[in-house]
This record gives C-alpha cells, structure tokens and sequence, in this order.
C-alpha cells in the first residue's frame, strides 16, 4: 500500500492510510492502536495487508490500477459520511460501475482493475482496507504471486515501515 503516495498527491486535498500491516509484515507500533483489527489479523493469515484509510472532504484519488493480481481488495465502510443526495459520500468506481458503500457495508473486488474514489461531503470518510490473497490460481502464477509478496514484504523491512 504504500506505493499509494504519487497518486495521493494531486490536488492539495487530504487522504491518508494507517498501515497496520504491509505485504505479510505487522507494523507494531500501529498495530498497537487497533487491538481487535490486530487479533484478527492474527487469524487470518491470508490478509496480507491492512490499512485504515482516511479520505478527506471533497477528495478524488485519480484512476489507478493494483500492482498485480495476487490479491483482492476488501472494502468496509466504517465512518462515511452522507452527500447531499442522502447517499453515502464516498464513492468507488471501479471498472467504470460507481458503488456507494455505506457505514457496515463491505466490497470486494480485484484492484488491478482500474478505479477511483472521491469523497463527495463536508467529512471524513473512513474505511477499512484489506488486501487478501487470492485464491484458486494455476500453480505458475500462485508461485510467482508468492515471490512477489515476498519481495514487496522485504522491501517493507528495509524501508523501516514496520
């Protein structure tokens, strides 16, 4: 998740991650601060990485794509403010469908393909990001998505994120 930042960046508007666990590495001192996300992630060895994402009023994070298919992205709104039209603020749209995800309620979906978020309201909108590991692959691929989650997670450890 931390490879987020360039796309972060475009228009002087919030968003933030809390990165709790990054490619199969905890980061104790955040997973510290969110005791019940941490015991269940020590359950549940095929979420990869967790993040608490904070995406400020009136934000729009660009179209972009996940770095490969080895994971899927689960979505659950836990603070998402209303627009004006009464409907969740927060919108994703994802391979050009908009989904409006509410406060409870989840998504998930493949994040290789292309997507967006805006946070249409006056207020933060808050939601739980988790990447998990795709299952059911061809063997070639579920080799190489394990190399490459192995990589990402050393590079965590050198760049001291955990």
């Amino acid at each position: 998740m931390p490879q987020q930042a360039p796309i972060s960046a475009n228009d002087g508007r919030d968003w933030r991650l809390f990165v709790v666990k990054a490619y199969g590495v905890l980061v104790p001192r955040n997973a510290a601060r969110c005791p019940a996300l941490t015991r269940l992630l020590a359950t549940s060895p095929q979420v990869l990485s967790a993040a608490l994402s904070f995406l400020g009023p009136w934000k729009h994070v660009p179209e972009h794509r996940g770095p490969f298919r080895g994971v899927i992205r689960y979505y659950l709104g836990l603070s998402v403010p209303p627009a004006a039209d009464g409907l969740p603020g927060a919108a994703l749209v994802i391979d050009s469908t908009e989904h409006r995800v509410g406060d409870g309620q989840w998504l998930l979906w493949d994040d290789t393909f292309a997507h967006e978020v805006r946070n249409n309201s006056d207020d933060v909108r808050i939601a739980l990001l988790l990447d998990v590991r795709r299952k059911a692959m061809p063997p070639d691929l579920e080799i190489l998505s394990r190399i490459l989650i192995a990589a990402a997670g050393i590079a965590v450890r050198l760049r001291r994120i955990a």
